[in-house]
């Protein structure tokens, strides 16, 4: 199971003009959110202040990361990072020393 830092952004062509429907949209992604967490492959999530973009750090596979991403489309566009631990990047710099 791999760790990821994704970066996602709200699809601004896809963001009501209305605040009050900005709301209700703003509360749907919430809840989604809120699932996610509950499910446990959502291990952190946050949004920039006075921005629409933010980041996820999710634990799973490959599949598991596409799923979760896919369930935003078309309202959230995602950049995924795969996150190497201190012991990975450890692995990495005594393989360099051999």
């Amino acid at each position: 199971m791999g760790k990821y830092l994704l970066l996602w952004e709200i699809d601004r062509t896809k963001v009501p003009v209305s605040p009050k429907e900005r709301g209700t949209g703003w509360g749907a992604l919430i809840d989604m959110v809120k699932q996610d967490i509950q499910k446990g492959l959502t291990k952190d999530w946050g949004a920039f202040v006075g921005e629409i973009n933010g980041y996820v750090v999710a634990e799973g596979t490959e599949v598991e990361i596409a799923n979760l991403t896919q369930k935003y489309v078309p309202f959230v566009n995602f950049e995924v990072h795969p996150i190497a631990s201190i012991s990975q990047v450890e692995e990495v710099v005594k393989a360099l020393t051999k």
